[in-house]
């Protein structure tokens, strides 16, 4: 056989046309390319994100929800119609699918039903907010808002924010975004001037009204309309691109490697599972009296075994 009459290459055999390149012109491969696999495989998944609302029943927590996402997420109360005092505190979860331009978000909303209903607050912080938010800052991510700011004149609003911001320092109640998870000095600029802007004042509304001939968002009273999304009336904007815009893949961060992880050491540490060793966290107190180191329990040492097995997997 003639070496130099070898069968053409596949490529070279192959017509060239506009929609099939040929194989040495793929294009460029570099590792940005990654990028272009994760933004395919985030919209083909879609995003969650959980929010739960806490609060007196008649603050517009409902509308401010319908709001913040531009759907009905949740049913409100005609206006006039008084709900009666609900039997339990039970929570309540909504769930609902919301797609805009091709991405997903799987929105889980739940409501705290008669929160504090028999409570005046006067103003400030209750010993059951107090209480309340000190034990859940431990577990989740907390934004506290001031509802229905339209109530308030600009001078009330800036002296119920400032106590409301000392209170929250008094009581070491961290709320997001918490200082010690600024990763630079670009994120603590920012976050600086979100903490200073906390506990944002907004106003919730689900109705459009004509003003100088625009459709705005807002709540017509008998003095004009409240636009929901005019800085010169409330603060909504600034939560909402807190929640969405800038911020909202870093509280799903923060909420799965942060207070899961503190959730699951801790359940762990409760159920005796892990077995005492050099990673060990006991986070709640020694009880007095005469340490006993007891042997390894059954429970242990399977799931010491488990461990042993599954090494290879990590």
């Amino acid at each position: 056989m003639d070496p130099l009459r070898q069968s053409p290459s596949p490529c070279s055999s192959r017509p060239s046309s506009p929609k099939t390149p040929p194989c040495e012109m793929l294009g460029y491969v570099g590792i940005e390319a990654v990028l272009d696999q994760l933004k395919i495989k985030a919209m083909k998944m879609g995003f969650e994100f959980n929010i739960m609302v806490v609060g007196q029943s008649g603050l517009g927590k409902s509308t401010m929800l319908n709001t913040l996402f531009k759907s009905k997420v949740w049913q409100c109360t005609p206006p006039g119609l008084e709900m009666p005092t609900p039997q339990t505190l039970q929570l309540k979860s909504v769930t609902h699918v919301i797609e805009e331009k091709g991405v997903k978000l799987k929105l889980t909303v739940t409501d705290t039903p008669g929160f504090g209903d028999q409570i005046n607050n006067d103003k400030c912080l209750r010993p059951l907010d107090i209480e309340f938010l000190q034990r859940l800052c431990r577990t989740v991510n907390v934004v506290p808002v001031i509802a229905r700011a339209d109530s308030l004149t600009l001078e009330e609003r800036e002296a119920f924010r400032r106590r409301i911001q000392h209170n929250l320092r008094t009581h070491c109640i961290e709320v997001y975004p918490q200082k010690c998870f600024d990763e630079d000095i670009n994120d603590r600029i920012l976050n600086s001037k979100i903490r200073d802007r906390i506990p944002f004042a907004v106003v919730g509304a689900d109705r459009q009204h004509l003003v100088n001939g625009r459709c705005v968002l807002g709540r017509k009273t008998k003095w004009g309309v409240i636009e929901v999304e005019n800085m010169a009336h409330c603060e909504f904007p600034l939560l909402r691109d807190l929640l969405i815009r800038s911020h909202l893949q870093d509280l799903k961060d923060i909420t799965h490697n942060v207070h899961y992880e503190n959730y699951r050491v801790c359940r762990l540490n409760e159920s005796h599972v892990l077995p005492h060793g050099p990673c060990w966290v006991n986070l709640a107190p020694t009880p007095p009296g005469p340490s006993v180191v007891p042997g390894p329990s059954k429970v242990c040492r399977q799931a010491r075994e488990d461990s042993d097995d599954n090494e290879d997997d990590y």
